[in-house]
């Protein structure tokens, strides 16, 4: 033993004591770390419901098409990006001799002759009732690259103001059917014609049209040329107005009122008068497979209906795909709702003469397609199927806006002998295909590659963000729950340790206690050093 002062020894037990005060303290506290659940977790969690996913893009949906300055599809309503042609298939007559001696029209389809149509809206004013009243107008220019022929290609067709004239003077009494025969001879007026298609579709001078404006005024409604589609170029279909959805979002693009009516007058029943639908270019988000597409068409006279029949992509933009339905042209005994459309003949073909000047014009699908087969076998050369006549719409279904689309129509006259006029012949009675036109469109370049971005890319890779995020999330709450166990378990050691160590503290303390109390003052006592 060495010679050691009591009292330096005491101050080194307090030390000890000092020590182990500290580390008892540490185990009655141990500086195990809370998890972090106020940073890291909670914070990814906030991010990932700030994402703009696809349920969010929804119901932003609304925001985004109504009809508004601010919305994001306003300059594609105002002016359509989509480039639309106008597809033109004449039928040329190929014994027109025979037929005015009684034999089965034959017919040759020529065609088609494609248009590029531009349309654009003015006069745009937006009303105080959650409507904006437009005009469109559209113009057509011609494409030779696109065409199988010619403008100035010619082609045997009826005459349509000779043999319209002759209908509506079924009725008249003979002394006037007299007149019109002779008059039809001096100016050199034929059953059949043989006109250039520019002629036929823009408008031809015709000495007939001036003699019947003279004598018989409200025969025809047009001055100067005339041609079929000679009142669709450089000019509008109407005054549309329809509600911009801003105030009330389940009439978006519905039709308030056409040229200032609310329903029209040239049918027999309210509800074929009705205006129904859209105008035909947009309609309501949030499509379903129960949805239906309404427009009306001015050119038809009347509103359509398309039912849903498939859902497919189009460039990688899910679609669903709308067509006619088989009651779309039916005649009333068929389909009891198309009654006020008639007088009707054969199911399948619409008369159209109470809105084109009483001539006897009838609308339908080319080729007669989904028609009453006996107009097809009335004529020779005329062959319908699917897949080339009939028409589809294939709509965005969350917008409600047209991705590809091909609207096909058959304009036919019905002609036969008139007693008294000359000029009729033997004509026996059928519906004659004048021109059918397909009018068809698709998103594309760069219209369609926004499209498909903001639409279609982003809501998908927010979709599946989402759940990257949230898998993060669950890694990061993995590791302060670790780190805690793990912290736990040393803190278990050192207690486990500590216990042991404090005993001995326990028997020092009294050890020295001892030697103190029988120590006399100032022994060395060297035995107690450590």
């Amino acid at each position: 033993m060495s010679g050691v002062d009591v009292d330096e020894f005491s101050r080194d037990l307090h030390a000890c004591q000092a020590r182990l005060d500290h580390l008892w303290k540490a185990v009655l506290h141990p500086p195990c770390q809370r998890p972090p659940w106020g940073t890291a977790v909670p914070y990814l969690c906030r991010q990932r419901a700030a994402l703009p996913t696809a349920r969010s893009s929804r119901e932003r949906a609304p925001t985004n098409v109504r009809i508004d300055p601010s919305s994001l599809s306003f300059n594609m309503w105002k002016e359509i990006p989509v480039p639309f042609y106008l597809s033109v298939y004449f039928f040329d007559i190929v014994n027109p001799d025979a037929i005015l001696l009684g034999e089965k029209p034959q017919v040759q389809e020529r065609g088609p002759y494609v248009y590029r149509e531009f349309r654009h809206k003015s006069n745009i004013t937006f009303n105080d009732n959650d409507t904006v009243s437009f005009l469109e107008y559209r113009s057509f220019q011609f494409q030779p690259d696109k065409s199988h022929g010619l403008e100035s290609d010619y082609i045997v067709m009826p005459n349509i103001l000779v043999l319209a004239a002759a209908m509506m003077m079924e009725n008249k009494p003979m002394s006037l059917k007299l007149i019109m025969t002779l008059a039809f001879s001096t100016l050199g007026e034929r059953a059949f014609m043989n006109r250039t298609v520019g002629e036929i579709m823009w408008g031809y001078e015709d000495p007939l049209i001036h003699l019947i404006n003279k004598y018989l005024p409200n025969m025809f409604p047009f001055k100067g040329k005339f041609g079929l589609f000679a009142e669709l170029n450089n000019s509008d279909s109407g005054l549309f107005t329809v509600f911009t959805g801003v105030k009330d979002f389940s009439r978006i693009h519905l039709v308030d009122k056409w040229n200032g009516l609310s329903k029209v007058s040239f049918w027999h029943s309210d509800q074929c008068n009705m205006i129904n639908g859209t105008s035909g270019q947009m309609w309501a988000p949030f499509m379903t497979p129960e949805t239906s597409l309404e427009f009306y068409s001015p050119e038809a006279c009347r509103s359509m209906n398309l039912i849903y029949k498939e859902s497919g992509t189009f460039e990688g933009i899910p679609t669903y795909r709308f067509v006619a339905p088989s009651t779309l042209f039916a005649n009333g005994s068929v389909y009891p709702p198309n009654e006020g459309f008639c007088p009707c003949r054969e199911s399948g073909i619409q008369n159209v003469s109470t809105c084109r000047f009483n001539a006897p014009l009838f609308l339908s699908h080319p080729h007669f397609y989904n028609a009453d087969p006996v107009l097809a076998e009335a004529v020779l050369g005329l062959h319908p199927n699917q897949e080339e006549h009939s028409l589809f719409l294939d709509i965005h279904p969350v917008t409600g806006i047209p991705m590809n689309c091909s609207v096909k129509l058959q304009l036919s006259l019905y002609i036969k002998a008139i007693r008294g006029i000359g000029q009729t012949g033997k004509i026996q009675p059928v519906v004659l295909p004048l021109v059918w036109f397909e009018e068809s469109g698709a998103m594309e370049g760069k219209p369609l590659q926004t499209f498909y971005t903001q639409l279609v890319l982003m809501p998908s890779v927010l979709h599946y963000a989402q759940y990257v995020l949230l898998a993060l999330g669950c890694v990061l709450l993995l590791i302060p729950v670790i780190h805690q166990i793990r912290s736990q378990e040393k803190c278990y050691l050192f207690w486990s340790s500590s216990k042991k160590g404090s005993k001995d503290k326990e028997a020092i303390q009294a050890y020295s206690e001892s030697l103190m109390t029988s120590a006399p003052k100032g022994t060395v006592l060297q035995e107690a050093r450590l």
